[in-house]
């Protein structure tokens, strides 16, 4: 196995960072953090990332019959995600904690109920629907992968002196 960081603490805790700050940076797009969480974070955020990427178009169009409340069947066109993508969107799933949508500062409650009834993943469909696909156009337009994140140093912490960095998406 790879070596890796200890942070400091014990491996459930560690674990547990870890994927707090993967979740955040995907979230927010930027976090402050010291260099040596930053350097851990970067690599399991771009492995997520390269998984969204390589699935984010992975889907099968489907045709449902269904019999509605009055007995009438009804034809439905679907789109599922092909089994390579449910496999990529679990193992994602498994790894990030799921964060709730933000209420909007002009939305009541019924409306916030209505805007998020269906997705349950926030972060999760983050990554496929805006992450995925911008960083795909972006590989193809430059002919390369890799390379998500950015780090910029900040100077150091005023208490122990450790050194900041902001770590961003690309």
């Amino acid at each position: 196995m790879a070596h890796q960081r200890k942070l400091g603490r014990v491996a459930s805790q560690r674990k547990a960072l870890l994927r707090n700050q993967v979740t955040n940076l995907i979230w927010y797009g930027r976090i402050e953090t010291t260099e040596a969480k930053a350097k851990e974070v970067r690599s399991m955020a771009e492995h997520l990332i390269t998984l969204a990427i390589r699935e984010c178009d992975n889907n099968v169009n489907v045709t449902k019959e269904t019999h509605n409340d009055k007995g009438q069947l009804v034809t439905l066109d679907v789109v599922n995600d092909a089994p390579s993508k449910l496999h990529a969107r679990r193992m994602i799933m498994a790894y990030l904690y799921d964060l709730k949508e933000p209420k909007k500062a002009d939305e009541n409650k019924a409306e916030y109920k209505e805007r998020t009834k269906d997705n349950k993943h926030p972060v999760v469909e983050k990554l496929f629907r805006e992450i995925g696909p911008k960083y795909k156009a972006l590989n193809a337009e430059k002919q390369q992968s890799g390379g998500y994140t950015r780090i910029y140093k900040v100077g150091p912490r005023r208490g122990d002196g450790a050194e900041m960095v902001i770590l961003e998406l690309v």
